[in-house]
């Protein structure tokens, strides 16, 4: 009966190693007119990685439609952003990144993540 137990850990760490760390969400690129439109439910960001290119302005259109207090916010730390999600709204982000690279953007807790692969 322990072996069971055990055997079922064992599973539970390497669903959320790879939840967290290797799971690799399609890349979606930005729109014509810079509008991009991210769902917040279940836990997750659709799409949680969307490429665009830098020094052009983009939206980014967040639908939160998770109740849970964690997808309250959506912060973009590296560039010190901070938006509060209103549910069942669109809550609209506009951006222009000049620097390429990767910018993450999370809930408030981190559990909820996205990328913004600027290039």
């Amino acid at each position: 009966m322990i072996w069971l137990f055990n055997l079922f850990a064992l599973s539970m760490i390497v669903v959320i190693i790879w939840w967290f760390w290797l799971s690799r969400p399609e890349l979606q690129k930005s729109s014509p007119n810079g509008s991009i439109d991210i769902i917040v439910e279940n836990g997750v960001y659709t799409p949680a990685q969307i490429e665009v290119m830098r020094g052009t302005q983009i939206t980014l259109n967040f639908l939160r439609k998770d109740p849970n207090p964690c997808a309250e916010k959506v912060v973009l730390t590296d560039l010190g952003i901070s938006q509060d999600l209103v549910l069942n709204e669109i809550n609209s982000l506009v951006l222009k990144i000049e620097n390429a690279g990767i910018y993450e953007f999370t809930c408030q807790m981190g559990m909820y993540r996205g990328k913004l692969q600027v290039t």
